[in-house]
């Protein structure tokens, strides 16, 4: 009588039916998820796909009242004229100079940040660092530089005004090529170092508490414990944040960098982003303006599975 009834209670679950109405109850009750993800899905194919098939122009002398098919095709003529331009080679040593310092000097700060935070036991006193830190985030780059030529400009600059009252020199940080790269760099690192550090601080969240008590009983210091349990913790989402930034070597801001800009420091300022600028859009020339974006998007591409590959040779999580 038992077995009997055993078996007819596990008969449903082997019958057609029963397994439809269970992938069917799977799908009903998976729909707020499917929701949640449909504006983000939208978002890449409207955004990002779709516009990938304007990349057609880069090999026509586009004409925007001609449109995509009756435009002339002029085959790999743009990207002759960008490998044979005089100012290639200024511009590709400025754009990969400037994304070596964010990868060296800027990507390091947030993962700095997180830990020093990370080892703060006041929760106001963190929270009100947290704060402070995150704000220059929502600040405009054209508000961040205003604020810096307020206080360095040449002629009447408060910092400047400062040091010549007190008998110092007059700092030339605006208009000297000299100082522009570690500008750019030290603007980027006071905006954006809250912000880029949440999600490390969202991974040392995730880190079991225990670590650090064993750790405690079995005699290790401070510094014991972040370098043999924070950082290691942290490993993965450096790696694969890192992966993810290599894509991005050839987009350093055009915005940042345009508003920096001016005649005196252009040699080492210039760069793809205010290059594709001045010589594609204004100048209404979009079929070359096309062509450099397609060789900043390869160069990105080599790089991340590039990166990639390393990371998984060294048995490391790789983005795919």
């Amino acid at each position: 009588m038992r077995r009997d009834i055993q078996e007819t209670a596990s008969m449903p679950s082997s019958l057609p039916g029963a397994n439809q109405w269970k992938r069917q109850s799977t799908w009903k009750r998976g729909i707020p998820m499917y929701l949640m993800i449909l504006p983000g899905l939208l978002f890449f194919i409207i955004f990002k796909y779709i516009p990938m098939g304007g990349l057609i122009i880069a090999f026509q002398e586009y004409d925007p009242f001609e449109g995509f098919m009756g435009s002339a095709w002029v085959g790999t003529e743009h990207f002759q004229r960008l490998f044979t331009d005089p100012d290639f080679w200024m511009l590709l040593q400025n754009t990969l100079i400037l994304s070596a310092l964010n990868l060296f000097l800027f990507f390091p700060a947030p993962i700095v940040f997180a830990v020093l935070l990370n080892e703060v036991h006041k929760a106001w006193f963190r929270k009100t660092v947290q704060t402070i830190i995150y704000m220059p985030h929502f600040l405009s780059w054209v508000i961040v530089v205003s604020i810096t030529v307020v206080l360095f400009a040449t002629q009447d600059g408060g910092i400047n005004n400062l040091l010549d009252s007190m008998g110092y020199e007059r700092i030339e940080l605006m208009t000297s090529p000299d100082y522009f790269r570690f500008l750019y760099v030290g603007q980027n690192i006071w905006k954006e170092t809250g912000w880029n550090a949440i999600i490390f601080l969202a991974a040392l969240a995730a880190v079991d508490p225990t670590l650090y008590e064993a750790a405690v009983v079995d005699g290790a210091n401070r510094w014991s414990q972040v370098w043999h349990i924070t950082l290691p913790a942290l490993k993965s989402t450096i790696i694969i944040l890192f992966i993810l930034r290599l894509g991005q070597v050839m987009e350093l801001g055009f915005e940042h960098i345009l508003l920096l800009q001016n005649p005196v420091n252009m040699n080492v300022a210039d760069v793809f982003d205010t290059y594709v600028y001045r010589n594609g859009v204004l100048q209404g020339n979009f079929s070359y303006a096309t062509t450099v974006g397609i060789f900043k998007s390869v160069i990105g591409l080599i790089l991340i599975v590039a990166a990639n590959r390393l990371a998984k040779a060294f048995g490391q999580e790789g983005v795919y």
